[in-house]
């Protein structure tokens, strides 16, 4: 690490001595995983046809009608990122095509009102979300994050969601574990969730478990990496819904979708 990271590390630790136990805590979490034997994993074989599965789940019929406005709005995106100073680096902790065509059908098809999603990094899936609420003319965005405390990230969190696309969003800092239910308790009720945090099994569970509740019949919840570790897989064997797992072209990871049933 270098020196003026340490220097920042040292006075944010004084600072937030609640955020560094969560982070530590994450820390353990990941170095458990690491320890798990290969059969705590999940091997997925993606759905046949996601893309006709997916709008199967929530009732909508194909060709999907908001298939078009995605690839502009992700055109958009690769647009701004190429072009701006403010994007550095690779694109390791950014949501792929595949999990933001996902988002962005079920926010158009679903019309929610309200969005909760755990993980923002640079701000991919959060831009994509709030371009689809915006185009529906309605519903808001609530996005929890414990920020990379690396400069490289650090400083770019956020950067890929411009002001103009900000109204309808609410930004809540810290981890989950501590921010999530707090916000699930003051909404009441939510129509679309995704995880896209810190994707240790334990933190994984706990966000399932914490959403699902709060979820409204006929709404979805929407994990990225699940092939991380099982969480998803034994969550969605005792919950009354029909996971379908996806990855579609351009996605690198594989990204399961639970919709609630009535």
């Amino acid at each position: 690490m270098r020196v003026h990271e340490t220097a920042r590390a040292l006075r944010y630790l004084v600072v937030n001595p609640a955020e560094a136990l969560d982070r530590a805590r994450d820390k353990v979490d990941h170095i458990a995983d690491r320890g798990r034997s290969a059969s705590d994993a999940h091997a997925y074989e993606p759905t046949p046809d996601a893309e006709r599965g997916l709008h199967e789940q929530i009732g909508i019929p194909l060709p999907c009608q908001a298939g078009p406005e995605f690839e502009n709005a992700w055109n958009g995106l690769e647009q701004s990122f190429a072009g701006s100073q403010s994007f550095v680096g690779d694109w390791d902790h950014d949501a792929d095509p595949g999990l933001a065509r996902i988002l962005w059908c079920l926010v158009r098809h679903l019309r929610p009102q309200r969005v909760v999603e755990t993980g923002v990094a640079r701000g991919v899936t959060t831009r994509i979300q709030l371009e689809a609420l915006e185009r529906n003319g309605e519903g808001r965005l609530w996005s929890i994050d414990l920020p990379y405390l690396r400069s490289a990230w650090y400083d770019q969190t956020a950067v890929a969601v411009p002001p103009s696309s900000r109204s309808r969003w609410t930004y809540v800092r810290g981890s989950s574990r501590r921010r999530l239910p707090k916000l699930l308790a003051e909404l009441g009720q939510i129509d679309l969730f995704l995880h896209d945090g810190s994707h240790t099994e334990s933190n994984m569970r706990f966000e399932f478990e914490t959403a699902w509740p709060t979820l409204r019949p006929g709404g979805a919840l929407v994990s990225h990496d699940i092939t991380w570790n099982a969480a998803f897989a034994r969550f969605a064997s005792s919950v009354p819904s029909d996971p379908l797992s996806a990855r579609y072209e351009g996605g690198t990871s594989m990204v399961g979708v639970l919709v609630k049933s009535g």
